[in-house]
């Protein structure tokens, strides 16, 4: 063979491979994007099929490269071992970090969860959120990873969770997490939490919700 027509072989068959390893990357990575979606889907939905996640619980969620790192709080430290199970089973998912922190058994911390949750979830002004009425608010949660911002509370991460507004106690002081629809009822929630009082203080970190 000579050496002309070695260079024509070698060039047709770069012009075979070429357009083959093209598509298999897609144009700016897009099928790997939209895989990187359906797991990021699919690990929500684990999350919110958790039989004992509840209003008194908030879980976030980063997803890189097969990696699933998973923050917030647990009421039950049952929670937290079900979560990564759940999210173990998804396809696409190697690796799981746990990083949810076990709130600590506390009777009075019990005692003040329940009344601020009567406080905000009986309030007439904050009826849209209660529990029962029928809006899915946890599909209503995904505005993209890090919603909370650079120097929010879980930054990189993505909040998930049934109920819109999450309540967090710990050693007698209130956290409210979660989604709103505007910044009354935001303001609402928080004076609702401080009414019940036998905290020592209230921090209003939800947010509101940006159409």
């Amino acid at each position: 063979m000579t050496h002309t027509t070695r260079a024509a072989v070698l060039a047709v068959a770069l012009l075979g491979i070429v357009p083959v390893a093209s598509l298999r990357a897609g144009p700016l990575g897009q099928p790997s994007a939209a895989a990187d979606g359906r797991r990021i889907s699919a690990i929500r939905d684990a999350l919110l099929r958790l039989p004992y996640y509840g209003v008194f619980d908030f879980l976030t969620f980063a997803y890189d490269k097969g990696t699933v790192t998973l923050g917030g709080y647990a009421y039950l430290p049952a929670l937290a071992e079900d979560a990564e199970r759940a999210v173990k089973r998804v396809n696409g998912v190697d690796a799981v970090v746990v990083t949810i922190k076990t709130l600590p058994v506390s009777m009075n911390d019990d005692d003040l969860r329940w009344r601020v949750f009567y406080a905000i979830y009986t309030n007439e002004f904050l009826a849209k959120y209660a529990i029962g009425s029928g809006v899915l608010w946890g599909h209503r949660h995904p505005y993209g990873v890090g919603m909370y911002g650079p120097f929010g509370a879980f930054p990189g991460m993505q909040p998930t969770g049934n109920h819109p507004i999450h309540i967090i106690v710990e050693g007698g002081r209130v956290r409210l997490l979660g989604l709103v629809e505007n910044e009354a009822d935001k303001t609402v929630a928080g004076i609702a939490a401080r009414g019940a009082g036998g905290s020592f203080g209230v921090d209003n970190d939800l947010v509101v919700e940006k159409r």
